[in-house]
């Protein structure tokens, strides 16, 4: 019995071992870097990278010009009614060259015209704000452009790449080959990945910026409602 138990144990400790070895034989997964991937995409991926690189570049140039103009002292339009008030156009003229935003640009247009018929004054407000926003939006057509773009681009690769597989197939007769169809392979999939990688972020990006755009636009709305409305107080 008890010789029975060993020879039990042994044939244990034999399965235990040859499991451990099995598992230290198992091949270890293949990692490719982020470039051999790139290069796996054939030439194709080189406009989808440069367009990655004009959407960030957008993006990150527009973000801090927008930030940039959203920040408006809350106290700019207190300061004008007052100036105004008292009659010292000038001190609000030096108020608003002071503040480089577009809003207080849009004002020191409307203190300019000050004396003019009301209807004029506030269509040359309007002109400088529709100019300021313009100024804002500079890029953002491209990054639309960009986001549908890059897909489109990432799917003509896929497409080449599906020709090139078939196409090896076709030549190598009865003697069809993995690795010879890796590199169409290759491509399809990298391409594809890439263009819609890139298209996603771009379009993400644009619709970031057009929000704050329109906050933007919103605020300078409110502001010259505030100074038309000023101008239409009673002396």
């Amino acid at each position: 019995m008890f010789r029975l138990m060993f020879i039990q144990s042994n044939e244990a400790v034999a399965e235990t071992a040859e499991a451990l070895a099995n598992m230290q034989e198992e091949p270890v997964g293949i990692t490719l870097k982020f470039w051999e991937l790139a290069l796996k995409g054939g030439w194709i991926m080189i406009p989808i990278l440069l367009l990655s690189f004009v959407a960030v570049f957008i993006f990150v140039d527009r973000y801090f010009a927008i930030r940039k103009a959203a920040k408006v002292d809350n106290d700019f339009m207190d300061r004008i009614h007052d100036y105004i008030k008292e009659g010292k156009v000038d001190a609000a003229m030096a108020l608003c060259k002071s503040v480089d935003s577009p809003i207080a640009r849009m004002i020191e247009k409307g203190i300019l015209r000050i004396g003019r018929p009301l209807n004029d004054v506030n269509a040359a407000v309007e002109n400088i704000g529709n100019l300021e926003i313009a100024k804002l939006e500079k890029g953002l057509p491209v990054l639309a452009s960009v986001s549908g773009g890059a897909p489109m681009i990432g799917f003509l690769g896929t497409v080449m790449g599906m020709i090139q597989a078939f196409y090896d197939m076709s030549t190598a007769g009865n003697n069809i080959d993995v690795t010879l169809l890796s590199t169409g392979i290759y491509q399809a999939m990298v391409t594809t990945v890439a263009g819609l990688i890139v298209g996603i972020i771009a379009y993400f990006a644009y619709n970031v910026l057009v929000s704050r755009v329109e906050k933007v636009v919103f605020r300078m709305e409110a502001t010259t409602t505030n100074f038309m409305d000023l101008l239409y107080e009673p002396a």
